[in-house]
């Protein structure tokens, strides 16, 4: 079993500079792999191998006017030549959407790092290739503070690192494997019933109340109205023509906007890691959720907002990986049950 670590990471001014360029470097090498897969789909030419691509890229990297891609980690612009090849198989598989390039406005910033030459301490995180030299002062500047302590252990194997902006603070995810869980628990299976009033009723008595019916959630979302009510009338007072005009004090709301989207969806998705932590460490023997509409849900507007705040399938999701069986859902009075030996499946 791989479980996935994310720690957030604190960067100074010149880490930060390195990082941004990082992400941008990624940004190019998917956006050129995928215009060179398009452009050879259109002369009537067959898939383009990511090694191919690679090869090409690595000449490119010779010439005078690409000469600055040489001062980032070959391993970022590989793994995102990799990608956009994935996602272009993916498309003819019929599995996604045409993939899109990446846009520096509206695209997450994110790298790839090399899983055998990062490496971890206590406090600090080692990226490959921010400083040249290898004297012990310049090499200073490759390791990145955490934000945790001894969170992610340092002797063991590293899978799938990537770094990644979410337009506030920098993160790093890195999968670390685990022996798989081998005891069979005898408790008493749950039902769980999701709602609106309520986000979890449980078959056992228990009740999870909806958090956004706090006074705290319901504070910052009047806060977060008045602030979006602030940004329109500055976007109306600033209109030059049909154009708007983005002034600094926007971009300074605009800010503020963005971390307070990000505290209210912290509190959420904690408030839901809480509820399916209980319930797993419970350990019944088996777990039953029900299979909501949310699609149709979705279409009504009056309980519209009030389904998307609760996040009934990132409750799913939790509950998925949390208890390592595939959940089962049941409809109406139809439901299946399971325990860990996913062979004993019985129908109630």
């Amino acid at each position: 079993m791989i479980k996935t670590m994310r720690v957030m990471l604190i960067p100074n001014n010149k880490q930060n500079t390195k990082l941004f360029r990082y992400t941008n470097t990624a940004r190019f090498a998917y956006n050129w792999a995928l215009g060179r897969e398009k452009e050879n789909y259109k002369n009537g030419g067959k898939f383009l191998s990511d090694s191919d691509l690679r090869k090409e890229f690595t000449q490119l990297k010779k010439t005078e006017e690409y000469s600055w891609l040489n001062e980032v980690s070959n391993n970022v612009t590989k793994q995102a030549i990799k990608d956009a090849c994935h996602a272009y198989k993916r498309f003819f598989k019929g599995c996604s959407k045409f993939p899109k390039f990446k846009s520096r406005k509206f695209s997450i910033p994110s790298f790839y790092q090399d899983n055998v030459k990062i490496q971890f301490s206590d406090t600090h995180v080692k990226i490959e290739g921010f400083a040249a030299s290898k004297k012990k002062n310049k090499q200073k500047i490759n390791w990145i503070r955490l934000a945790e302590k001894n969170r992610i252990p340092t002797d063991c194997n590293y899978s799938n690192p990537r770094i990644r902006y979410d337009g506030i603070n920098w993160w790093i995810t890195v999968g670390i494997e685990y022996e798989d869980s081998v005891t069979v628990p005898s408790n008493d299976g749950i039902g769980i019933d999701l709602g609106i009033k309520d986000l979890a009723i449980c078959s056992d008595g228990n009740k999870y109340k909806n958090i956004n019916k706090t006074k705290k959630v319901k504070k910052l979302e009047k806060q977060k109205r008045r602030l979006q009510r602030s940004i329109s009338r500055s976007y109306e007072n600033n209109k030059q023509g049909k154009e708007y005009c983005k002034t600094k004090n926007v971009i300074k709301k605009e800010k503020l906007l963005l971390i307070l989207n990000h505290r209210l969806t912290n509190i959420r998705h904690d408030h839901l890691h809480h509820i399916t932590s209980e319930i797993v460490k419970r350990e019944p023997s088996f777990i039953c959720i029900e299979d909501l509409n949310v699609k149709g849900m979705m279409k009504n507007r009056h309980l519209s907002k009030a389904v998307q705040q609760q996040g009934f399938y990132e409750f799913r999701r939790q509950m998925e990986y949390k208890s390592n069986f595939i959940l089962l859902s049941f409809f109406f009075d139809s439901f299946s049950i399971y325990n860990k030996n996913p062979t004993q499946i019985r129908e109630v």
